[in-house]
């Protein structure tokens, strides 16, 4: 992490301080903010998921999305860039081959008319004064000072300039182009990630999905789950987050509530406070809960016992009926680092196939090995949906879905985007959903 941080940034001096700036004090005071902010990024994510230093999340988090977007928009002007440098110095040459001409044939000319006057002197010109020649002799030398120095500072000038165009303008356009470019991209940078707080903090939607499962008994048809993940309550929040998740949750009248993982980004002692409002959740056939990641940095020992208290049940490598459906839940795939691995065999292993299971499972990636039970549908989230695109294109090298519906080895795979963030309080392109998939019988 520190390597590819200390690249971005190295690239970022190269193309907003390096590029753009000609004083010398400029570039030192650009050169010390860039090297901060690179301290800044991982003494930040190190320090806040340690529970200290949290008073750096905001600057911290802002600075991260800031730099991911600047370094997505200079990586896309990279290419138009090197097309208007080829451009300038392709022009330049061209107006530079004109002067190049003109000038030897002015050094060509005097040398003929020299010859033809030195054979003209040697017949012809009377013989003068000392004084005389002095004067003329210094006369000539002063034009001829006079003429060099001209043809000394063009000859400055055009090697200032671009393959030598005219005196100066390659040196202006390049500093103009690269100039223009921090702007842009800074602008841009600078709109997106403005965008994205204001999508991030803001309330979540609705996502509802239709889905067709063939073992459904009729009586069960149009069943609603509630599927929400990701909630991430943490630093940067407060018990208004909740509160907002609450009420959307309530709003579409659910069957059965799912909250897939990765509920918080602290201790209970820290952020007991702000889980208190989902204990308001309210659903026909019961609110449910598996680990995600998350849970085990922050102590999901308490955790489960805090979710049991607030009237969510912790489905912990189990099963329930309910009513025709079966309704299971496995511990996180990261939950075999600390003793609490996830265990399909004990959720799915004994159960009677001609029930329908839907499978709550916080990571996509878990249905691999969920896919040989026969499970009818998975629910899952840790995704983010991205979060911040274009990064949603790197989430889909580790995970086989990465928002929506989507299938596993036949077996169907739904991941919602989450309510919440982590990191920086910034969803581009994938805004914080409560999902309503809706089942139906044949």
């Amino acid at each position: 992490m520190i390597v590819v941080l200390t690249l971005i940034h190295l690239y970022l001096w190269k193309r907003l301080v390096h590029d753009t700036l000609r004083n010398v004090w400029a570039r030192r005071a650009g050169g010390t903010l860039v090297i901060v902010l690179a301290v800044l990024v991982p003494v930040t994510l190190i320090g806040v998921r340690a529970g200290h230093l949290k008073w750096l999340a905001w600057p911290g988090y802002m600075w991260l999305a800031l730099m991911f977007y600047l370094l997505v928009t200079l990586a896309v002007l990279e290419i138009p860039r090197l097309a208007a440098n080829l451009w300038l110095r392709h022009r330049a040459k061209a107006e530079a081959q004109p002067l190049t001409e003109t000038r030897e044939g002015r050094e060509t000319a005097p040398v003929v008319a020299l010859s033809s006057t030195a054979d003209v002197a040697a017949t012809e010109t009377p013989i003068r004064s000392t004084d005389q020649v002095s004067a003329d002799g210094q006369g000539g030398v002063d034009d001829q000072a006079g003429v060099d120095g001209q043809a000394g500072t063009d000859n400055h000038d055009r090697a200032a300039g671009d393959g030598g165009g005219e005196p100066g303008r390659g040196v202006d356009r390049r500093l103009l182009l690269a100039r223009g470019a921090a702007i842009f991209a800074g602008l841009t940078a600078a709109g997106i990630t403005g965008y994205g707080v204001q999508t991030a903090l803001g309330g979540p939607r609705i996502d509802r999905v239709q889905l067709p499962m063939a073992k459904l008994p009729r009586a069960m048809d149009g069943t609603r789950l509630a599927v929400v993940s990701d909630i991430h309550l943490g630093p940067l929040t407060g018990m208004r987050h909740a509160e907002r998740i609450v009420e959307v949750i309530n709003s579409v009248n659910a069957d059965i509530v799912c909250v897939v993982g990765d509920l918080v980004d602290g201790s209970v002692a820290e952020l007991g406070k702000f889980a208190a409002p989902l204990r308001g959740i309210q659903s026909r056939q019961g609110a449910y809960f598996v680990t995600g990641n998350h849970e085990y940095y922050s102590g999901y020992q308490e955790w489960v016992e805090e979710v049991a208290r607030l009237g969510m049940r912790p489905l912990r490598n189990e099963r329930l009926e309910l009513d025709g459906l079966d309704l299971a839940g496995v511990n996180d795939l990261g939950g075999a680092d600390h003793g609490d691995a996830p265990d399909f065999a004990r959720a799915l292993g004994d159960r009677d196939t001609a029930r329908p299971v839907v499978l709550m499972a916080h990571q996509p990636l878990a249905a691999v090995q969920a896919a040989p039970y026969g499970v009818d549908l998975q629910v899952s989230g840790h995704t983010h949906g991205g979060q911040m695109a274009p990064f949603n294109l790197l989430v889909k090298l580790e995970q086989p879905v990465v928002s929506g519906l989507g299938a596993v080895d036949g077996m169907p795979v739904y991941v919602t985007n989450g309510a919440g963030f982590w990191g920086p309080p910034v969803r581009v392109g994938a805004p914080p959903q409560v999902s309503v998939i809706e089942l139906r019988a044949p």
